[in-house]
């Protein structure tokens, strides 16, 4: 962890770094790809574990050019997510775009709360952001807080900027009944990797056993709350499609890892589309099922 001087003098660093337009920050995204994937090679052995694990028919030349495609997009994600503090909503909505949004809007309208569900797919920060600009209603967003503190306030800002509410992990339950009384979105990126100790369920993922957080599951079985799964396409360069699908209307008549299995399902969909669009650096499969 750096001193406090140091991470605001970061934290200045990126603001006037998200002052440039897109192109030039694009500019030096593809420094940083030759730079992460020709230089240092990030993270480049858990890469290609993981795409060998998760595509084992595929062959060694389309695992590199999937690797490749991977590391262009993770750089650009980098500085598209450094561009966020000054990204006006206008410039927002023009680059991320929703579809077959009708019904949730009808049932968070009516009254009712709802569920919404994705991955670390695509640029999910944007859309999530996005998101709170959809709907007229609360959107709650899940998340894991930074280790350092001056740089979990400064994207907690930034992240918040247009009315979303940002909620630790640990305080899901919390902030459920403090909402309790009115219509809200809680927006969950469920693929996250447990801790050794929280892995105890598991779901067939990419071929083969993955631990999961059953977190949304649990929330949407005892409080009855459809769930929503947000896909997350990226048809050229800074743009986003997201599209909404209801995945379960009646959650309590689930069966037990039924509705992880359908999130997770939906997730492997997309990644087949276009897997270098997910985060294969992250090292999804250290645990592995006794």
């Amino acid at each position: 962890m750096m001193n406090r001087g140091l991470a605001y003098l970061a934290i200045s660093l990126l603001y006037l770094l998200s002052l440039l337009p897109l192109p030039v920050l694009y500019f030096f995204a593809r420094l940083a790809y030759y730079l992460l994937y020709y230089l240092i090679s990030y993270r480049k052995k858990t890469v290609r574990s993981n795409l060998k694990r998760a595509f084992p028919e595929k062959p060694q030349a389309e695992i590199i050019r999937i690797e490749r495609r991977f590391y262009s997009f993770l750089a650009d994600l980098v500085f598209e997510i450094i561009k966020m503090p000054s990204l006006s909503k206008a410039e927002l909505q023009r680059r991320v775009s929703f579809s077959n949004t009708e019904g949730l809007k009808v049932l968070l309208d009516s009254g009712r709360s709802a569920l919404a569900c994705t991955g670390h797919y695509g640029n999910w920060e944007w859309a999530t952001l996005a998101m709170g600009t959809e709907i007229r209603q609360k959107l709650l967003a899940i998340y894991k807080p930074l280790s350092q503190p001056e740089f979990d306030n400064f994207f907690l800002k930034i992240r918040s900027r247009f009315g979303n509410v940002l909620v630790p992990m640990r305080q899901t339950l919390r902030a459920l009944a403090a909402y309790r009384q009115e219509p809200t979105l809680f927006a969950f990126a469920g693929d996250q990797s447990p801790v050794r100790e929280e892995a105890r369920y598991w779901v067939p993922f990419l071929h083969q056993p993955t631990a999961a957080l059953p977190g949304i599951e649990k929330i949407a079985r005892q409080t009855d709350r459809p769930v929503f799964y947000f896909t997350i396409r990226r048809p050229r360069r800074g743009f986003y499609e997201v599209h909404c699908e209801p995945i379960c209307l009646e959650p309590k008549q689930t069966l037990d890892m039924e509705l992880t299995r359908m999130h997770f399902a939906c997730l492997e969909q997309c990644i087949n589309e276009h897997p270098e669009f997910w985060l294969w650096s992250h090292n999804r499969w250290k645990h592995q099922p006794a």
